[in-house]
């Protein structure tokens, strides 16, 4: 299979400080310094993740036309639907939620299409989105938000001073090791900052390996996922010493949690 296509590098159009957010103690990232100069998209992967999303084809597919059906399928047959259709729409009433809650600059982690870094823009809050998958970042893009090509793991504009943090759509699974996750989103955020994570709707703390697929026969590569509920997330949040929970509530179906950086 061949590499997929660079994504040409884009500036986003300028956005205009909230008034209502107070200045941070850190400076915050510019828009300038989100439109960096970024390579390719297997030499911007940590090697946790350099198999993951940016080499499944179905997934590459679906961002590509929007369209499902489109599964998470384990080792054990099981199979898990992606809502690929919701991801490439714009933001529903549950995503209205989180979008209410952020204040001050925002990195949104695994972005995919990039359906919050539009809506956040329209709030003329200053938004970065990171995806793994070039074909995510280039949609994004397309559709107004500021995005690059880049694991959570690689070195990130903005680093220490971020106001929020975004870890929706299941994405508390990237890399298939919670614990290193938030440990790496606190490095990320400011303190006093706010990690919001959609959790499973049920109890559950699994790690596994998956591949997507179209539900007709066609997979990408395995790599390392994991699914946590809320009593989960926030007993590896604890652990961490970083984070502290500043809130919980549900929206549509789904659960979300709100953490504060310590």
């Amino acid at each position: 299979m061949s590499a997929p296509p660079r994504v040409p590098r884009t500036r986003p159009e300028p956005v205009a400080p909230d008034p209502a957010v107070p200045e941070p103690a850190v400076p915050e990232p510019t828009l300038s310094e989100l439109a960096v100069s970024e390579p390719a998209a297997a030499e911007a992967l940590d090697a946790h993740e350099e198999h993951a999303w940016s080499r499944c084809d179905p997934w590459s597919a679906a961002l590509r036309s929007g369209r499902g059906p489109l599964y998470l399928h384990r080792e054990d047959g099981t199979r898990h639907p992606l809502d690929i259709e919701r991801w490439c729409a714009a933001p529903d009433a549950a995503d209205r939620t989180v979008i209410e809650r952020c204040r001050g600059s925002v990195l949104d982690i695994g972005c995919g299409p990039g359906r919050f870094l539009v809506a956040l823009a329209e709030r003329r809050l200053t938004a970065l989105g990171i995806d793994a998958n070039p074909h995510a970042v280039a949609r994004a893009v397309r559709a107004g938000g500021g995005a690059l090509c880049r694991s959570v793991f690689a070195p990130l504009p903005g680093t220490g001073s971020w106001h929020t943090a975004l870890l929706v759509d299941g994405n508390i699974g990237i890399g298939g090791d919670p614990p290193r996750l938030l440990r790496r989103t606190a490095e990320l955020v400011r303190p006093g900052g706010t990690l919001l994570v959609e959790t499973a709707a049920h109890a559950l703390d699994e790690r596994l390996s998956v591949r997507v697929g179209d539900g007709r026969g066609v997979h990408g590569t395995a790599f390392p996922w994991a699914r946590l509920g809320s009593t989960a997330l926030l007993r590896h949040a604890e652990e961490t010493g970083a984070w502290a929970k500043a809130g919980e509530w549900e929206a549509g179906g789904r659960r979300f949690v709100a953490l504060r950086r310590a």
